[in-house]
């Protein structure tokens, strides 16, 4: 697993505010002294050599936790064997990684967002998108093969947080009796100043903006355009700002 991956999901765990404590168990004392610096301990995995694994956040990023056989002693780190093969990786994608990839997915899910292209696309890719951004706007542009091919589906989750304007222009998008069209239309007029903002914004609308800003703070990102998306192997990937030429592919599918 690739180490901006790696990163990327350990600082998930720590912004979700997910209470790890709950995982915790009767741990060994090396590994209770390690909780007791900051390391939050997520379960256990069997080992070679007579060791027993530990999957464990630190500092924003997964380690892998070795107990000897004793019971008294713990090495941190990955392990290999001597094929150079990382063991270290499955056991922290199984316990780390792949569940709070689900549940990112499904609280994507259930954001307030506008499908932009096919319900049949094969492809899903969620977008924290700013109606004043340019990068969204450029993001926009490019994906428009693909869409337009019916090969990906954008779903723009709405925020409004560049400058005045933008919670009225988010909401009024929110707002419109078809969302889609006024997307495509605004984001075509985008540079000369697209949509009207909404005044005032109904409550509902701004409670509906507040709850897409309030995720994407959790899931570590402050700016936009941020982007998830399924790699090629299924794991929950992010990337923020307007993707260039290379990665357009990686993040759309093929065309």
């Amino acid at each position: 697993m690739q180490t901006r991956l790696l990163v990327l999901i350990a600082f998930f765990f720590s912004l979700l505010g997910m209470n790890l404590g709950a995982f915790a168990k009767d741990w060994p004392a090396p590994i209770k002294a390690l909780e007791a610096q900051g390391v939050e301990v997520i379960g256990s995995f069997d080992a070679p050599g007579g060791l027993t694994g530990y999957a464990a956040v630190h500092q924003h990023q997964p380690i892998s936790l070795y107990l000897t056989a004793d019971g008294m002693h713990v090495i941190v780190g990955p392990m290999f064997n001597n094929k150079g093969t990382n063991l270290s990786e499955e056991p922290l994608d199984r316990l780390v990684s792949k569940p709070l990839a689900d549940k990112t997915w499904k609280q994507l899910e259930s954001s307030t967002w506008i499908a932009d292209g096919s319900k049949k696309a094969p492809r899903v890719v969620y977008v924290f998108t700013d109606p004043n951004c340019p990068y969204c706007n450029k993001f926009w542009s490019d994906a428009r093969p693909w869409v337009k091919a019916a090969k990906v589906q954008l779903r723009h989750v709405m925020v409004g947080i560049l400058g005045p304007t933008s919670p009225g222009k988010a909401a009024a998008l929110l707002s419109a009796k078809d969302p889609v069209t006024a997307l495509s239309q605004h984001e075509l007029q985008q540079t000369s100043g697209g949509l009207k903002p909404l005044s005032p914004i109904p409550a509902d609308v701004r409670a509906q903006l507040d709850a897409n800003h309030r995720l994407m703070e959790q899931l570590g990102s402050s700016a936009t355009p941020t982007i998830f998306y399924m790699d090629a192997s299924g794991r929950l990937q992010k990337m923020q700002g307007a993707p260039p030429t290379e990665m357009l592919a990686k993040i759309l599918g093929p065309r």
